[in-house]
């Protein structure tokens, strides 16, 4: 049984999805108007590690991740500029360029990182229709009004729009969630829909239908209203089109609590009267060296940054599983450092299923289990470590122990298909690319080890120098000499 903290009731509930075998799972997706920065990827890895855990405890996973091409502006209070607008002019390009060209890099990035594709990548352009319709139902129940600038969803048809954040909304002056706007009729309504200010034309906009305005242009003006959606109808819009009404889990990031999260359950219940999902799961801010991630201190790295430094995506990926979701974690390059150890040591016993041969008995048929590794008993330790609200502190140290006495032992004594079963399931669980990354050395490198093999017999020692030397530079493979064989592992790349 998977337990996991559940914003919706502030506790660890057991999970039990609405079907038996399948879960639905929305994840808010990035506003692809820049490249994403480490503190971003924290929280794809973190629901990219629900996903995995989900699957192996046999559930099939129906996940809908957003992409926002349009309508998230630079505050919260429906304020300022469209960020895909602000990022075009920018880079001096269309919006629709920009979205383009971040969605690629995003969609990149995720492959980097061993991601798990969601069933559904879905654009918010691709969803201007299911969004207006989700406006007209709003319309129709009397949830919304007009102002000059937008139609608003009117939060005091939603009696319950509070309930989620644990809002004190009348301890709240005008202006300390969200910035004040006098033809609000509560400070905390939101934007469902945005007009195009008179006199401009945007790369992205759509007509208004009529039926949607309290009050409609004049007959004379004989011109349409031009406009685009608010950034927290997309995620309804698109979630109830792919998923129904009441999906199982959504996640996000703690700071969408107060304002989008909110915004988007007021929103989809008022116009279903369904609940909109039942787990919601948010994740925990990612610091730098204890402090705010901020393109202005040049600190925001992104996934190119630590390439140009050495570190590689799955560095990162090891990283972050090393941190609990629900914790603030703390990002410095010392800790990154210490994650790409880990990562090689894990691959480096990885290389040993190269070298060892199955013996005539498994591991369970082993009289002294207590001195014997059994992959068994590992792979249930980190299941249950993941069950457990996604504990992936403790399977990496469950991981580590297991791996760390496989590395001790004799390759005699190490069991082929035991390690492999282990390296598998360590692979699905956390997408760590341990068997991908480290695959048989060809046949010149086993010659040359065979030959450094006779050298060291003839007590060649230079010549065995030499050879190991050649392995090392030509092949990237280093030779470790133990007290019971001799051993090889891929070097690691990361510069001093």
């Amino acid at each position: 049984m998977i337990r996991l903290h559940n914003t919706l009731t502030r506790r660890l509930d057991d999970f039990t999805p609405l079907s038996s075998d399948k879960v639905t799972l929305y994840t808010c997706g990035p506003t692809v108007y820049d490249d994403l920065h480490v503190g971003n990827w924290a929280a794809y890895v973190y629901w990219d590690t629900l996903v995995r855990t989900l699957q192996i405890d046999g559930y099939t996973v129906d996940r809908v991740m957003n992409i926002t091409d349009v309508g998230h502006l630079v505050s919260d209070a429906d304020e300022g500029e469209d960020k895909l607008e602000k990022g075009a002019r920018r880079d001096g390009k269309t919006a629709w360029e920009i979205a383009e060209y971040y969605t690629q890099h995003f969609l990149d990035g995720m492959k980097a990182l061993n991601l798990i594709p969601p069933t559904h990548i879905a654009k918010a352009t691709d969803y201007i229709s299911q969004q207006i319709s989700l406006l007209r139902a709003l319309k129709q129940r009397g949830c919304t009004y007009q102002t000059s600038d937008g139609i608003y969803f009117d939060t005091s048809t939603f009696p319950r729009y509070a309930d989620f954040a644990q809002l004190d909304l009348s301890a709240q002056k005008a202006g300390a969630r969200v910035d004040a706007n006098s033809e609000k009729r509560q400070p905390w309504d939101f934007a469902l829909w945005k007009f195009t200010e008179k006199g401009k034309v945007r790369d992205m906009e759509w007509e208004t239908p009529t039926d949607l305005l309290d009050t409609p242009p004049p007959p004379e003006d004989n011109k349409p209203v031009m406009g685009f959606p608010g950034w927290h109808l997309e995620c309804s819009a698109i979630a109830m089109s792919l998923l129904g009404k009441t999906i199982d889990v959504h996640t996000g990031g703690i700071d969408h609590i107060p304002v989008h999260h909110t915004n988007e359950i007021a929103q989809s219940e008022a116009a279903t009267g369904q609940r909109f999902a039942n787990f919601w799961l948010h994740c925990n801010h990612l610091k730098i060296n204890g402090g705010k991630i901020s393109k202005s201190l040049g600190n925001g790295y992104t996934l190119d940054d630590l390439k140009q430094r050495g570190f590689s995506a799955m560095d990162l990926r090891m990283f972050i599983l090393q941190g609990h979701y629900s914790n603030e974690g703390n990002f410095s390059f010392e800790n990154l450092q210490a994650a790409h150890n880990r990562l090689q040591h894990w691959r480096d016993v990885a290389c040993l299923r190269h070298q060892v041969h199955d013996r005539l008995h498994s591991d369970t048929e082993n009289n002294d289990l207590r001195h014997d590794f059994s992959p068994s008993a590992a792979i249930g330790a980190v299941k249950e470590a993941l069950n457990d609200n996604l504990e992936t502190p403790r399977a990496l140290a469950i991981v580590d122990k297991a791996l760390t006495e496989l590395d001790k032992k004799p390759s005699q004594k190490i069991y082929r298909a035991g390690l492999i079963e282990f390296l598998e399931f360590v692979d699905a669980a956390l997408g760590l690319e341990l068997l991908d990354s480290t695959p048989d050395i060809d046949d010149e490198c086993k010659r040359l080890l065979v030959e450094r093999r006779r050298a060291r017999d003839n007590k060649n020692w230079v010549n065995s120098d030499e050879l190991r030397d050649e392995l090392l530079n030509e092949y990237g493979v280093v030779v470790k000499d133990t007290a019971h064989d001799t051993l090889w592992a891929y070097a690691d790349e990361k510069p001093e």
